[in-house]
């Protein structure tokens, strides 16, 4: 079988590595890839939201399946014209994947089936937001209601900082013009629960944690995600079955019902309240950089997991008992700006997972191409095992435009 994924970091580097591992693919393109994945995968110069050109592409060199990794591609159609133009394609149609693209939609959603999540008002003008806020509900969460690449979250704990990001959303369009949902402030731990949907059927995947914030002890602004581990030892399968047949299910349910049945990856960005589990966010696709440390942890074969999904088949999955952490190197600077074409050295003596986020090859040399760069993951039997050899991994890449934190894991592994 021939298959393309669509994407360039380090999600499409693990699904990309995954599909490497099935007996069933023979070859395998990435559009556009990076420096990392040129090494599993033959990188394919066309954008993510080129969708005509995507098409083109699969239908010339008979592609058999193409899998999704980004959202931007989503939003722009890519699943509906495969679809129209008779193409395989693993994810959820532009309409299906409004529980990602748009929070009050999301929000809709879950207010219609029943679905645990923070109470929320929705707002387009500053001032009307501004007074709600002001009226006692700090802390704060406010979401800018749209793509904003993993960035448009803010969680305000005064008064200050919430005013900042409303001026940052509504009034400066730092993502483009539009509303923001404000939502009551939940208290808890989070964690990530990926799930392969088909219409009502519903596969759970692994569970992971990402860690949100840029500096150690969950400090600074909201990245991308700056680490991962799986499993997530203080979640136990009484809260992970709950949040299937309290959040997963019905949200997969209700969208059949609307019209936009979702066939793909529906990502539950979870916490687990005194209430029990509740819903902070969806994502239509793999999370970044959770899927780096749960499709390491999966032994089925990828490719038949997402052709059975496709075909509406039953499917049952395997998965390695061992953990995996993972470190993100993000470029200095990273959520804000920073700088691209710094040289990178040492990647051939890490012998530990590692994928490539934002890289690109000029004379030869590796360079950083993006705030989120490379993640270093480590595998064990246990948590601590697994940072151990993360960390090592670490130490012995060379490149001073890169930081990252220290503490991924940290507080998991003193409560296993």
């Amino acid at each position: 079988m021939k298959a393309l994924v669509i994407g360039s970091g380090g999600r499409e580097h693990a699904i990309v590595e995954a599909l490497s591992r099935s007996p069933q693919v023979d070859k395998i393109y990435c559009a556009p890839g990076n420096a990392g994945i040129a090494r599993l995968a033959e990188c394919v110069n066309i954008g993510v939201t080129d969708i005509e050109a995507l098409a083109d592409f699969a239908e010339s060199e008979g592609i058999d399946m193409t899998v999704v990794g980004p959202e931007a591609a989503l939003a722009a159609g890519v699943v509906n014209l495969f679809n129209e133009r008779g193409l395989k394609i693993f994810g959820p149609t532009k309409e299906a994947a409004r529980i990602e693209s748009s929070k009050e939609y999301a929000k809709q959603v879950m207010d219609r089936y029943g679905v645990p999540t923070a109470g929320y008002r929705s707002f387009d003008n500053y001032e009307e937001a501004k007074a709600y806020v002001e009226a006692g509900r700090i802390p704060i969460v406010i979401k800018y209601d749209g793509l904003a690449a993993g960035k448009g979250v803010v969680v305000a704990m005064s008064l200050e900082e919430a005013d900042a990001a409303l001026k940052d959303m509504l009034l400066d369009s730092a993502f483009g013009k539009g509303r923001v949902v404000i939502e009551d402030f939940l208290e808890g731990p989070e964690f990530s629960f990926m799930c392969v949907v088909s219409g009502d059927k519903v596969y759970p995947l692994e569970l992971a944690q990402d860690h949100k914030r840029a500096y150690d002890g969950d400090k600074g602004p909201n990245t991308g995600g700056m680490g991962a581990y799986s499993p997530v030892p203080f979640i136990g399968d009484d809260v992970k079955t709950r949040a299937l047949k309290e959040i997963m299910e019905p949200v997969a349910k209700g969208l059949v019902s609307e019209g936009n049945s979702f066939t793909g990856i529906l990502y539950g960005g979870l916490i687990l309240t005194d209430e029990g589990p509740k819903v902070i966010e969806f994502n239509a696709r793999f999370g970044d950089p959770e899927t780096e440390v749960v499709l390491p942890r999966l032994k089925s074969d990828i490719y038949a997991l997402f052709d059975a999904a496709l075909k509406g088949e039953d499917f049952t999955t395997e998965w390695d008992k061992d953990a995996v952490l993972g470190v993100v190197l993000a470029s200095k600077g990273y959520p804000g700006s920073y700088q691209k074409g710094a040289e990178i050295k040492g990647l051939d003596k890490v012998e530990s997972g590692l994928y490539h986020m934002g890289t690109a090859l000029k004379d030869g040399k590796l360079q950083t191409a993006g705030g989120r760069v490379l993640m270093v993951t480590g595998k064990g039997a246990t948590l601590e095992e697994a940072r151990k050899e993360a960390m090592e991994s670490l130490d012995k890449i060379d490149c001073n435009a890169l930081f990252h934190r220290t503490d991924i894991g940290k507080a998991a592994i003193k409560l296993s």
